[in-house]
């Protein structure tokens, strides 16, 4: 039973009305008003603001505070042009993106590695508008992906229906959905993944991210070991009147048999593409939240 009007609380409405909403606007607009969002969340020196000015002085301890300054700045702005444009890429047909997508680099980075037939992982950082890529490789055949439904009901209809609207097969985020992946990579199949979130304490291990100890998801690297697949990397950026689609090959550590090894190879791949558009980074994700025993920790409230 899905969740009617009068069910969904106050906040939980303004969502639905805002995803709803957005989702009618031209692409200009949205990103205008996305790009205010972002400008008033930097003016207010908001949590998103103080998260992102600590993970930038985490990972880019000697930048001029200038520079600091203005990629803050330029970061909740791609952020909140992100979060309004995120409503269309859902709720418009496959049409629409096809529309927006006016470029697309290094394509035969995929082309080549599907051709290997051993399966093929995708990582596709917070970066450029991921929701994007997601529907470009979705056309792949047998494209399978890991989801985690969100609380409200709407909400989790209106995201399935939109991963799933260009052919792709979504599969929950828990020990099944897993084993389902791992089925579908064995059989030569394809996935992508986020492999910048921070997994649980027991799917991780501490690997750098720009020097930083960052727990960082193993299933990437269990996948490789179970099915001597290839692994690439992948995001969509953010241009004027749409969007572009970049390929690049992973770094050559994360086919190694050490675990830290293969980690670190999986974060410096991911640190090639941030560093490609940084501004693009969702940097207001608090990425190093959790920290090795006998580390401080992070992103403790200013008073």
């Amino acid at each position: 039973m899905s969740d009617s009007p009068s069910s969904l609380s106050f906040k939980e409405r303004v969502i639905v009305f805002c995803l709803k909403g957005s989702a009618r606007l031209p692409l200009w607009l949205s990103r205008g008003l996305g790009g205010v969002l972002g400008w008033a969340s930097c003016v207010c020196r908001n949590s998103l603001y103080r998260v992102t000015r600590e993970n930038l002085e985490l990972c880019f301890p000697t930048m001029a505070e200038a520079e600091r300054k203005q990629l803050i700045r330029d970061s909740l702005i791609e952020t909140g042009k992100m979060m309004l444009e995120t409503g269309a890429v859902w709720m418009k047909d496959q049409a629409w993106l096809e529309s927006k997508i006016l470029a697309v680099h290094q394509r035969e980075i995929l082309d080549e590695a599907l051709a290997e037939g051993r399966g093929v992982v995708t990582l596709a950082p917070h970066l450029g508008n991921w929701e994007v890529l997601g529907l470009y490789l979705s056309e792949v055949p047998g494209a399978t992906f890991l989801y985690q439904p969100p609380e409200i009901e709407e909400v989790d209809r209106i995201i399935r229906e939109g991963r799933e609207k260009a052919g792709a097969t979504v599969v929950p985020t828990n020990r099944r959905g897993v084993l389902a992946l791992l089925k579908v990579m064995k059989a030569g199949g394809f996935t992508g993944i986020l492999p910048d979130q921070v997994p649980d304490a027991a799917g991780g291990e501490f690997a750098p991210f720009y020097g930083v100890p960052a727990l960082t998801m193993t299933l990437v690297n269990s996948l490789r070991e179970r099915s001597g697949c290839k692994i690439i990397a992948a995001y969509a950026e953010r241009v004027k009147g749409g969007f572009e689609i970049h390929f690049e090959h992973a770094d050559e550590r994360i086919y190694s048999e050490d675990t830290l090894t293969a980690l670190t190879g999986l974060n410096k791949t991911v640190e090639k593409c941030v560093d490609a558009i940084p501004a693009q980074y969702q940097w207001e994700y608090k990425r190093f939240r959790k920290q090795p025993e006998g580390m401080p920790k992070l992103y403790k409230k200013k008073k």
